[in-house]
């Protein structure tokens, strides 16, 4: 009769609907195949389905009725395909304009919930609960069996999608609402391109966000009462320690949806109503990019290939957190990964497996950080070594030193800007003569969210657009500008997918000598200005017009550059 039969027996035992003798007998009673306690005890005459239905309605927060669906309009049953209709036992009774009642039987069934929710297409739905005759009565109405169940070939992918998801360290309670549940956030993570999920506890409500496409995206909300057993089955699939609550956990999660292998990194952070958790999806797809599908433009991306095909030094990636250094380090190790050169990578964590590369993981546990796993691969002869990130004076050190023996080295560093890559680096105790001779290029990058392709459309800019363009506000009037009008694909954002932007400091003799004399880095970047190097801000303007991105998003990501 509903999801979770345990919870049903003990809720109707609790507000004294049944006995402690009759549950008993329900559960040990010899019953038909299929058949479960709860649906026993109806067929008894013990209790009816009414008070049953009614008991679970109140504790889920939803109305019980009884409908005979006489005046149910032919419009309003449409609202929703019969394969998902039958599938979850759910029939539209009324359309409001802004929200479809749906009729449903088992209260409980949150996965039913949540699908129906995707196939209204983003209209919102208030579920209210039904004896299963009525629901059978309306369904043979509305949705005979001669309804083609292809025509609507969504719903069909996503029956198929709800099937092909499993999540690694299942168990035997795999059936279990809050598992099931949890597994269905994850899925739509997955669907929607999310990059993070945050599990949030707030004093009334459980929020869950995505973030798609750099920006936060709130989700429907889970119960407030199962807040408790969703953070508890994540840190189980996490590996974590249940009964700790009051310190910050960090944990790891391996998950399958369909063909595509996922990585979950999990973070907890104790906060006022509970534990706040934020999962950062690795998906290895997604890291497996080529330099073309970065976002440079054809000048950039020629320099960039040059630098990257020399035989020795250093070459930066930089950016704060997230914004896409990783994924250009991976894109450089796939463009010149060949049978003569030997690759060996030290990362913390390896997030994404290549062929061909020897890749090192970082163990502190064991005393291998970043500068001890260098020091022992540089003995085994590499052509190109990639570190995930400098962040001491040792490791940037041993990395200066292999690029003057010969090797290239690849890294990243956290600066706002290309040249202050310089000045991090003497920061942490490099010699000037050292950085001037070994580094050869340093790459910042931001990400921009990139217009959709399905809707986008050429756009005048507005006085306020002209007004933000400040000093380029002259070539506003013949530049095409465009935007994403919103639709389906991109979930009516007008966005989909990143591109980066790219401010490229190359290092030449000019600019050797200015290092080895310990310029100011506003010095440094101005003579490298003049010498052609296109800024974040720059970069981004000329992809506004090339009509990959909008100007909103170069003047956000660009915020603190120089006009």
């Amino acid at each position: 009769m509903t999801t979770n039969d345990e919870y049903a027996l003990q809720v109707l035992q609790e507000t004294g609907h049944l006995t402690t003798e009759q549950v008993a007998s329900a559960l040990s009673a010899k019953r038909r195949d299929g058949q479960t306690p709860l649906d026993w005890l109806v067929e008894q005459g013990t209790i009816s389905e009414e008070d049953v239905l009614g008991t679970l309605a109140e504790q889920f927060g939803m109305p019980f009725a009884s409908i005979d669906g006489d005046d149910l309009p032919a419009e309003t049953t449409k609202l929703l395909d019969a394969e998902t209709a039958r599938k979850y036992s759910a029939v539209p009774i009324q359309d409001d304009g802004d929200s479809v009642m749906i009729a449903i039987c088992d209260p409980g069934n949150y996965d039913a919930q949540d699908a129906i929710r995707y196939r209204l297409n983003g209209r919102n739905a208030d579920f209210v609960v039904a004896t299963s005759s009525d629901i059978k009565r309306l369904l043979e109405k509305f949705y005979p069996l001669t309804f083609d169940p292809n025509a609507t070939d969504t719903g069909e992918n996503l029956v198929s999608q709800r099937k092909e998801m499993a999540v690694d360290g299942g168990d035997d309670e795999g059936d279990a609402p809050v598992i099931r549940l949890v597994s269905l956030i994850l899925m739509d993570a997955c669907k929607m391109k999310a990059s993070d999920i945050h599990l949030e506890p707030m004093e009334k409500h459980f929020r869950v966000r995505f973030r798609i496409d750099g920006a936060l995206r709130e989700m429907d909300e889970p119960p407030k009462r199962l807040q408790s057993a969703i953070l508890s089955r994540v840190k189980l699939m996490a590996n974590m320690d249940l009964s700790e609550r009051r310190i910050p956990q960090d944990g790891r999660i391996q998950i399958k949806v369909g063909e595509r292998e996922l990585d979950l990194r999990v973070s907890t952070v104790p906060t006022n109503f509970g534990e706040s958790i934020v999962m950062r999806i690795l998906d290895k797809q997604n890291l497996a990019l080529g330099l073309p599908q970065l976002g440079f433009l054809s000048d950039d991306q020629a320099k960039f290939e040059r630098l990257i095909g020399l035989p020795d030094g250093v070459i930066l990636v930089t950016g704060p957190t997230g914004s896409g250094k990783t994924t250009t380090l991976y894109a450089c190790l796939g463009q010149i990964n060949r049978p003569d050169k030997k690759l060996i990578t030290v990362e913390d964590p390896v997030e994404y497996q290549m062929s061909g590369i020897n890749q090192v993981q970082v163990n502190r546990a064991v005393g291998l950080d970043f500068s001890a796993a260098l020091r022992s691969i540089l003995r085994q002869a590499p052509n190109i070594v990639m570190i995930g990130e400098i962040r001491d004076h040792e490791t940037a050190e041993i990395a200066m030193e292999a690029a003057l023996t010969g090797h290239l080295v690849f890294s990243t560093l956290h600066t706002n800007d290309a040249p202050s890559a310089v000045t991090r680096l003497t920061d942490i105790g490099i010699k000037p003569f050292l950085v001037a001779s070994a580094l050869r290029a340093a790459m910042a990058q931001r990400l921009v969210r990139a217009i959709c392709e399905k809707c986008r459309t050429e756009h005048i800019p507005t006085d306020r657009e002209r007004k933000m363009l400040g000093t380029m506000a002259k070539d506003a009037a013949t530049m095409k500008m465009y935007k994403g009008a919103g639709c389906p694909v991109c979930n009516q954002t007008g966005y989909k997918g990143r591109k980066g932007l790219f401010e490229i400091f190359t290092v030449d003799d000019t600019v050797q000598r200015m290092i080895f004399d310990k310029v100011p880095t506003t010095t440094l970047r101005a003579r490298v200005r003049e010498m052609g190097m296109r800024t974040l801000r720059e970069d981004g303007m000329l992809k506004v017009a090339s009509g990959m991105t909008t100007l909103e998003e170069v003047l956000r990501a660009t915020m603190g550059d120089e006009d």
